[in-house]
Formats: C-alpha cells, sequence, structure tokens
C-alpha cells in the first residue's frame, strides 16, 4: 500500500509529538509513527526533569551556558547551546499548555532542583517521573488532534532516496534527497510512505549495550537508517553511562535511579560502607556523570564487587518519599526501604550524546529530512550531556524544524513514482536463535570492549567481532522476509560499528570517551 502525508514522523517520544502538534493543521495532514505503543519512549523513563533557567534572582542564560559547555568538555557547539539555552523558557510555557504539570511551591512558582553539574537550582520537574507526565500530556494532545494519524506497531525499515530509483548514492552525492520511508505493518507486509518532509525522532541506542536503562527499543534505528543513506553521522563515543541505575541482576532496562537524589544530598559509598567521591572529583557526588561513572567503575573494579550503595537514609524520611514516590516503591517492592537502607547502584548505558548530524534548524545532511531528539546530533552535548538539558534540546530543536519546515514545504513535492518494497524470492528464517544469539553478541562486545573505559585493544577486538556479524546478518537480511527482529538486530550492529570505530579515531581521552591509550592530559 501506498500513503501519502505531507509530513513523516518517525519515533513517539517528546521530538516526535512536539513536532507533530506544530506541523499538524492548515491542510497539513502528518503521519506518526512508531513501532510500538506511544508511551513506549525514553521520554517516559526521564525521571530528573528539564533544564531552563528560570529563578532569575539568582540564575542567568550566561550561568546555564557555561554550565553545559563545562558538562560537554567544551566540545559543544556554542550557537547549539546559546540556542537552547535561550530558548528553553519559551518551549516550557509551551509544554504548561499543552497540559505539563511541573511542580510548584505554594506561592506558584516552579518547584526547582538541582543536579550534578548546574550551579543553580533550575531544573523543572514533575516529582520523579517528570519524563511520563511530558509524554502522557502530549499523547493526550497528539490523539485528540484531526490532522495526526497515528500508526503504533509499524516499524520503518528504510528511508526513501534516490537510490530506491536506481541512482548510484555515495557519501559524496551532494543532493541526497528523502522521500519518505518503507514501513513494516503489524501484519508483515511493507508500505509504502510517501512525505513531503520527514523527521527522524528514534531516539538512543541503549539497547545496543546489556546493562542499560533505555526501553529496549532503543535500538538505534533511526541513526542506522540515516547512515545506511550515506547522511551524515557524528559523536557517536560519547556514551554517556548513568552513574546510578539500580543494580537488581535480571532487570533489563536497569530502573534508573535519578540524578536528583545525588542533587537532594545522598551520598555513594563502596560496599565497605566508605564514601569514596573524594578520591576521585573535589565536587564529590555533584561531579559530572561522566566522572561519576568512571569513579564507580574504578571503586567496583578495585575491591570486585558489582555494584555500589547509594545512601539517603540521613534525610528526612518524610522528605525523601515526597520527592521521590517511584522510587521508594520501586525498591520497597524488592525489600530495600530507601529511609532506612542503601541502594545498590551500579552505572549502565544511558544516553547517547552524538547522531544524525543536523544544523540549527534540525535539518539532516540528507535533504528534506530532519532528526531531532537523542538520535541527532546537535552539537548541544558536545563530549558530555548535562543533566536535564536532553528534553528541553527535543522541544527547542523540534520547534526550530516544525519552523523551517512549515517554510519550505511549500516547494517541496511528492515523489510518485518510488518503487514499492520488493521481497520478492525471501523467506522467513527458519531459526530465530539466529537472531536472538547474535542481539546477545552485539551486546556482550559492546559491554567488554565499548564501555566505560576502553583502550585499542578492546576496540580493535570489537571491529572483528561486529565484521563478522556484520556479514552473517546482511545475508540473512538480504534472503529474509523483513521482521522487525532482524532490521532491529541489523540497526545494532551498524550503530555498535559506529560507536566503536569513531571511539577508534578519537585519539584523546575526552568527555565520555575514556580510554587507557590516551590518559586525559590533568
Amino acid at each position: 500500500m501506498v500513503r501519502e502525508y505531507d509530513y513523516l514522523v518517525i519515533g513517539s517520544g517528546i521530538a516526535g509529538m512536539s513536532f507533530a502538534l506544530k506541523v499538524a493543521g492548515g491542510g497539513a495532514r502528518v503521519a506518526l509513527v512508531c513501532k510500538t505503543t506511544l508511551d513506549e519512549a525514553n521520554t517516559a523513563l526521564a525521571q530528573g526533569g528539564v533544564a531552563s533557567v528560570t529563578n532569575l534572582e539568582v540564575d542567568d542564560f550566561d550561568k546555564h551556558i557555561h554550565d553545559t559547555m563545562v558538562a560537554g568538555d567544551f566540545l559543544s557547539d556554542p550557537e547549539a547551546v546559546r540556542k537552547v539555552v535561550t530558548e528553553a523558557p519559551g518551549q516550557i510555557s509551551q509544554l504548561v499548555e499543552w497540559g505539563v504539570n511541573f511542580d510548584r511551591n505554594a506561592d506558584g512558582s516552579f518547584d526547582l532542583h538541582r543536579e550534578g553539574g548546574h550551579s543553580e537550582f533550575r531544573i523543572l520537574h514533575h516529582a520523579d517521573n517528570t519524563g511520563f507526565e511530558i509524554q502522557e500530556s502530549l499523547i493526550r494532545a497528539v490523539r485528540a488532534h484531526k490532522d495526526i494519524d497515528v500508526f503504533e506497531h509499524h516499524f520503518a525499515i528504510e528511508i526513501i532516496t534516490q537510490h530506491h530509483l536506481g541512482k548510484i548514492v555515495t557519501r559524496r552525492t551532494p543532493d541526497i534527497t528523502c522521500y519518505g520511508a518503507y514501513i513494516l505493518t503489524p501484519g508483515g507486509g511493507v508500505d509504502t510512505f510517501l512525505s513531503r518532509v520527514t523527521l527522524m525522532a528514534t531516539g538512543g541506542a541503549g539497547a545496543v549495550y546489556q546493562t542499560t536503562t533505555n526501553p529496549l527499543v532503543a535500538t538505534g534505528d533511526g541513526i542506522a537508517m540515516v547512515y545506511r543513506a550515506k547522511g551524515t553521522v557524528k559523536d557517536m563515543e560519547f556514551i554517556q553511562f548513568h552513574p546510578t541505575a539500580l543494580f537488581h541482576p535480571g532487570d533489563r532496562p536497569s530502573f534508573l535511579i535519578t540524578e536528583a537524589m545525588r542533587g537532594y544530598g545522598a551520598l555513594l559509598r563502596n560496599l565497605r560502607g566508605e564514601r569514596f567521591m573524594g578520591k576521585y572529583d573535589r565536587r564529590m557526588e555533584l561531579a559530572p556523570r561522566d566522572v561519576v561513572a568512571r569513579a564507580i567503575d574504578s571503586e567496583m573494579k578495585a575491591y570486585g564487587d558489582d555494584h555500589v550503595f547509594l545512601d539517603v537514609t540521613h534525610k528526612d524520611p518524610e522528605e525523601t518519599r515526597r520527592h521521590f514516590p517511584n522510587i521508594y516503591r520501586k525498591c520497597l517492592s524488592l525489600g530495600i526501604d530507601i529511609t532506612k537502607d542503601y541502594i545498590p547502584v551500579a552505572p549502565a548505558a544511558h544516553y547517547l550524546c552524538g547522531g544524525i548530524a543536523v544544523d540549527t534548524n534540525g535539518e539532516s545532511s540528507i535533504r528534506h529530512l530532519y532528526a531531532v531528539g537523542e538520535c541527532s546530533r546537535t552539537g548541544l552535548h558536545g563530549g558530555n550531556r548535562l543533566a536535564s538539558n536532553s528534553l528541553i534540546e527535543a522541544v527547542v530543536y523540534a520547534d526550530a524544524a516544525a519552523r523551517h519546515a512549515r517554510e519550505a514545504i511549500s516547494h517541496i513535492e511528492l515523489r510518485k513514482d518510488v518503487p514499492q518494497w520488493n521481497d520478492e524470492g525471501t523467506s522467513h528464517p527458519e531459526e530465530m536463535v539466529l537472531i536472538t544469539q547474535s542481539i546477545r553478541e552485539v551486546n556482550q562486545i559492546m559491554g567488554a570492549y565499548v564501555g566505560i573505559v576502553r583502550s585499542n585493544l578492546r576496540l580493535d577486538r570489537a571491529w572483528n567481532r561486529l565484521d563478522i556479524l556484520y556479514e552473517e546478518t546482511e545475508k540473512l537480511f538480504k534472503c529474509s522476509k523483513a521482521s522487525r527482529e532482524i532490521c532491529e538486530l541489523r540497526n545494532m550492529i551498524n550503530v555498535g560499528y559506529l560507536i566503536m570505530r569513531q571511539a577508534r579515531e578519537r585519539r584523546e581521552s575526552r568527555g565520555l570517551h575514556f580510554t587507557l591509550d590516551y590518559p586525559p592530559v590533568k
């Protein structure tokens, strides 16, 4: 089946839904495609909040800009940083208009948290499940909009470019253009979605690691699709590992213990009960995430432990339960009363700072293709993301992309000579174990060799092992009917390769990329 839309949005987190809401209407039709349901996205798992300068008596844009540049190890693009920071308050107002209920004080002002790396209290939140509150508010707005068609359980296989019209496309081709995407339907068929403008909002790639806080749908699909279409992908070596994921063997994804808990006063202790952050950074528990994650990793390796503890027992129990109700309930379900007991934690893959390279309008190197949210590389994060900058980046760039796309779309025509998906001569894989075992191998390779601490030897091993998996999977894909499982495996291998290759190319320890072969300059 061929479907025609003005806008095709692939992904349903805060980035995709806010873009859809801003471009829909006025005669424009929007298709919003998500591979599971609207509520399964990284946005819903973001506990901490949204960073925005709010209390002007003590805070200002320059402080937020400086904090962001420091956290990013001065690899951030200053133009992108200023854009996000200065446009953040306006987008907060937009979220409130869409129904997001941020916590407020008795006088009506926003209740602000402070997180690691921030010099002031500037984190707007909704208890400890801010992302869920934002996601639910946007879902209500999207479902109520008559010009947005939602396609749940639809999986994007490939974006459509000149390649599908028989033209040879290379990374040097100057005018690569997106005409839509081939989408796998719940019934197993592949529909052709033609669009004037396509937005990639597929989120991150945490599922390429065995231990991650991301939903397991975060397989880097958009990044892999754009890379295969010869688009530009940058900074993939910068994988942020959240220092404090709840350590409970068997849980995947790992439950997140928000950064805000350390901002609230929680202490890190090793299994002997000793505070240890003082050995690693003068900022102690409020050091940036990469510093804290490496400190925990070092402490665990030094003693052969598989976790450390987060201690909030010295804080007022009632206040702790009020600030972190979901964390309290989750831990209590496992027999841990956080007001009395230490919380076992360990680092887990959490956020991708690189991705599809875009300009300040959110447009990629491929014409008529935009990318917003975690799958994009705007330049805001540089070598490391400052806590709670991601949600505000998503809405600021979704707004920029929507404004740019609305102006451009009148000059873009649908490309109607696109051939339909051809799977003649293929069959369903006889053994699903071929796919599931390869996914396990990708997870193991990435965790062992491309994790928090790397080396040339580890990266070379990753290269050799991923290359074998790549050849096997491409051979299987070419003779198989499209399925979500084979496509996700293919995407995970592509993304793992990009992380590993770009890590090999960065011959220094910088930001989140830490290599034993190039110790950081003191």
